[in-house]
């Protein structure tokens, strides 16, 4: 992924009421704002980003996001391991 398709992934990022409760279910993040903490995954430098079909999987922070590469919606969040 590219610096540019990057920028335009974490402009965009959003979730909907479904995929925060996801998230929060499967990644539990310590957070009131879980877009803020999905763009942190995205934003940091050890983030491994991999695109498949209509998803892209990112990787960072010890969790997988996986989001929708056309819309840039978050879809769901795992802890690597399946750690909670």
């Amino acid at each position: 992924m590219t610096a540019e398709e990057r920028a335009a992934l974490l402009a965009d990022l959003h979730t909907t009421a479904m995929g925060e409760e996801r998230i929060r279910r499967n990644a539990a993040p310590d957070t009131g704002d879980v877009v803020a903490w999905c763009r942190a995954r995205v934003a940091a430098p050890d983030a491994v980003m991999e695109r498949r079909g209509k998803n892209i999987y990112i990787t960072s922070g010890g969790c997988t996001l996986t989001v929708h590469a056309g819309s840039h919606t978050v879809i769901t969040a795992h802890r690597l391991g399946g750690v909670r």
